[in-house]
């Protein structure tokens, strides 16, 4: 159990990012841990707190997307567009960065990723705040993300001074990164809490990019990430549960109950069938699964649409390899 501080103060959470702490806060998609994104110091301690590599690039972000002007050199129409239909909310825009925002934050590259939290707790909390937050998610690297303030003490404990208590996160996914490729067009580079179906409204056809084993152009690119440490396992439940010992399996299904796996090891996204359900409990379940006694979790993919498709992203970099 954590020795780290929960707590709802705005004002707390504030001056210790302002004395070059680092502070988990909420967002609507996961938790972050959060620092000054101008103070080189202040973000080397994200890195050494959830053992990140550093060629992993950082999001920043911003209290409005008026603000984004500020720290990057160019804004294309098409993200302005986006911007005024989709912010504050889980999509992040690349953009080249102008040279306040230091290279630790971007691993090097001369692209920025920004995004608008549309979380009420962290907008207030930008607002009283002079620089941008660079804000991973709040856990060590490669594991399942945190969708709730408890999620966060349980993996990093006492490594952060402040936990600030947003309440479960809405959206449960990493947001959606967009860029411009060398046409201009834009390209999805990581898959998350807004559809693709929702981008092409506003842009027509993208180009979606798969993800990267190194070097990634932007956060959440990286291909094995996610992972909790019981084998996780895609694929027709039903088949691989048949063959497996029911009572130490844990399954992760999208609308049903399997009938022959014991209930406190099934985790069903959305009873219902909808797709912003589940991927609010996706994380929160997979990390429930983790905790239980059972020797491997066989995921059920989601439909390949809506928000479906980044569910299956997450659990295919989630999944067990030999």
């Amino acid at each position: 159990m954590s020795d780290a501080f929960i707590g709802t103060n705005v004002d707390i959470a504030a001056t210790l990012l302002k004395k070059g702490e680092a502070v988990a806060i909420p967002t609507e998609t996961v938790y972050g841990l959060a620092a000054n994104a101008l103070d080189t110091r202040a973000v080397a301690k994200i890195f050494s707190i959830k053992q990140r590599p550093t060629f992993d690039p950082l999001i920043i972000h911003l209290p409005s997307f008026d603000k984004v002007q500020d720290y990057v050199e160019e804004i294309p129409e098409v993200f302005t567009r986006l911007a005024k239909n989709y912010t504050p909310g889980p999509l992040t825009f690349l953009l080249r960065k102008k040279d306040l925002i230091p290279d630790i934050v971007t691993a090097g590259s001369p692209y920025v990723a920004v995004r608008i939290p549309n979380h009420t707790v962290t907008l207030d909390l930008l607002s009283k705040l002079d620089f941008p937050l660079a804000a991973p998610s709040a856990n060590p690297f490669g594991y399942i993300s945190p969708t709730t303030a408890m999620h966060v003490a349980d993996q990093l404990g006492s490594k952060v001074y402040y936990i600030l208590d947003g309440g479960p996160c809405d959206v449960g996914l990493e947001s959606t990164i967009l860029a411009l490729d060398e046409s201009g067009k834009v390209e999805v580079l990581r898959k998350g809490g807004l559809s693709i179906e929702s981008i092409e409204k506003e842009t027509g056809p993208v180009t979606v990019r798969d993800t990267s084993v190194s070097n990634p152009e932007a956060p959440g690119m990286l291909t094995s990430h996610y992972a909790p440490r019981v084998p996780l396992i895609i694929g027709d439940v039903y088949k691989l549960s048949a063959a497996a010992n029911t009572q130490r399996t844990g399954i992760i299904a999208f609308s049903n109950f399997l009938p022959d796996i014991p209930t406190k090891h099934q985790i069903v996204l959305s009873p219902s069938g909808n797709f912003t359900d589940a991927a609010r409990n996706l994380f929160a379940g997979m990390r429930y699964l983790d905790n239980c006694d059972i020797d491997v979790i066989f995921a059920e993919p989601a439909p390949e649409s809506d928000l479906g498709i980044a569910i299956n992203d997450r659990l295919r970099r989630a999944a067990h390899r030999d």
